[in-house]
């Protein structure tokens, strides 16, 4: 099975200014590593190192770090400046070093003892010429919103940039794998892929038929078996057409081999999937069930083609480490649903910030309050339900989410959005994976952001509010900062809104 979750080690460099104290920096470093190590101990994703050169206005320097850093598995950057810094090799630095990086700098400790005297780093002063010579150079690099700090402040900053790293570090590592055009009439989903190569992602075109064929060949695969044995007591209850499991069993074990035949020199793999018109009716069933149980393995699978879904539902699960789902912006929330059970019980949130997020059954029975695996009702409309079978339905678990979306234009810009909001705890007497979704303000942020963007109708959906690493991970991979929209509050006008209104 492959290990789809990225690993990232930091490396803490020091640098001084020659006409400072080396060992302001010296001791600065080694009180924000202790302070880190405190707080937050041991993480199983990302890991601190401390390099023990401190790079004093020397080239050289920069060299001997850069290849420590690197001898040492390091394969994210953090700039410490202890005082005002040397700006030439710190900037050498983070230009060599591939990988994501970041700049903070030292807080002043104390006025006594001389602390202001012979104990002054200046190194408030030292980041405005960072950041001028990084500009200079072109070189990306994140920026906390306020980038100066005591050891337990800086050592919070690069906390804050883990999920940050990870996401840059895993898109340069990643193959998206795809099956099939998209379906007939769903422009939305055409993915100009000129971006994906410019964010450093590979990807892996196939035809549906490539898949039909691997899947034939995986018939009577001695492991079906076993995870039939594993989907039946996942779904318990909810197992409502057991006599599909073994073909659903037979298809995930088709995508999990050929993710680990094709993922060739890249580390990470997401999928996206032609999962009709044609899926049903030669495969037998809709994938969706088996979409959603490796989106819970850390493999996500968009449905439709949907190449940058499937990006974003990726970044969305290294930001959160934890499952996404792709939704529909789907439906009005019902009058008599409002009135009755959301009006006056759940803030103040008015019918217009109210919507329902859907998809046939790709979310993942852990991030459904109720499931069943049974038939697609819209397709069965059509077909034979014996050939629907395979999807899961259920209302989605109430909580904090982010709707967001990272999407190339037929043009090939890139453009974003975020937005935080929650899934209420209502019942949305419908069917497929579905939620009530309140969002501030989306009736404007609809029609101000996902219309005025041209966005699709599929958005990535991470449980918890991660907008502000989401927002950085935008910036640092290239989204024009004018180009992320998100849901300004009220009184805040787009500009594309008419004042007059």
């Amino acid at each position: 099975m492959i290990n789809n979750k990225p690993k990232v080690k930091i490396g803490i460099v020091a640098v001084s200014r020659d006409c400072f104290p080396e060992s302001l920096s010296v001791n600065r470093r080694k009180a924000l590593v202790e302070a880190y190590t405190k707080k937050y101990g041991k993480e199983e994703t990302f890991e601190i190192y401390e390099c023990p050169i401190c790079i004093v206005e020397s080239e050289i320097h920069m060299v001997q770090a850069l290849e420590d850093i690197k001898k040492n598995g390091c394969n994210a950057l953090c700039v410490y400046l202890g005082n005002f810094g040397p700006e030439i090799a710190e900037t050498l630095l983070a230009k060599h070093f591939e990988g994501p990086k970041m700049f903070i700098a030292a807080a002043e400790e104390t006025s006594k003892n001389g602390g202001l005297v012979q104990g002054r780093g200046d190194a408030y002063c030292g980041m405005l010429n960072a950041s001028y010579n990084l500009k200079l150079r072109n070189i990306k690099a994140y920026i906390p919103e306020y980038p100066v700090g005591t050891a337990e402040q800086c050592a919070d900053m690069i906390h804050e940039f883990a999920p940050i790293a990870k996401a840059v570090y895993a898109l340069n590592h990643l193959k998206i794998i795809s099956f099939g055009p998209r379906p007939l009439n769903f422009l939305a989903c055409n993915a100009p892929i000129k971006q994906l190569y410019n964010l450093g992602v590979e990807i892996e075109e196939n035809s549906e038929l490539d898949l039909f064929e691997s899947f034939n060949k995986h018939a009577g695969d001695a492991r079906i078996k076993e995870v039939a044995a594993d989907m039946a007591k996942e779904l318990g209850n909810g197992n409502k057409v057991p006599e599909v499991l073994e073909k659903l069993a037979q298809y995930e074990i088709t995508l999990l081999d050929w993710v680990e035949a094709h993922k060739g020199y890249r580390e990470f793999v997401a999928i996206a999937g032609k999962c009709w018109p044609a899926f049903q009716t030669q495969f037998g069933f809709v994938p969706c069930y088996v979409n959603s149980r490796l989106t819970a393995k850390g493999i996500p699978v968009s449905c439709e083609v949907d190449i940058y879904g499937c990006l974003s539902e990726f970044i969305g699960t290294v930001v959160s480490d934890d499952t996404v789902t792709l939704l529909d912006i789907n439906n009005t929330v019902p009058q008599d649903i409002y009135d009755e059970d959301i009006k006056g019980k759940h803030g103040t949130y008015t019918i217009q910030d109210t919507f329902m997020g859907f998809h046939c059954g790709n979310t993942a029975s852990s991030k459904l309050s109720f499931c069943e695996m049974k038939y697609q009702m819209i397709m069965a409309r059509n077909l034979p339900r014996e050939v629907t079978n395979g999807t899961l339905e259920g209302d989605i678990m109430p909580g904090d989410i982010t709707f967001f979306r990272l999407q190339s234009t037929a043009d090939a810009k890139l453009r974003a959005y975020i937005a935080h909001g929650e899934v209420l705890p209502v019942a949305t007497r419908s069917f497929g994976g579905i939620g009530i979704f309140a969002i501030p303000e989306m009736g404007r942020f609809y029609r101000h952001v996902l219309i005025e963007g041209n966005y699709p109708h599929h958005g990535a959906v991470a449980f918890g509010h991660w907008g502000k690493a989401l927002y950085e991970v935008f910036k640092y991979v290239g989204v024009d900062v004018s180009e992320i929209g998100y849901n300004q509050p009220a009184g805040v006008r787009y500009p594309t809104e008419n004042p007059f209104a």
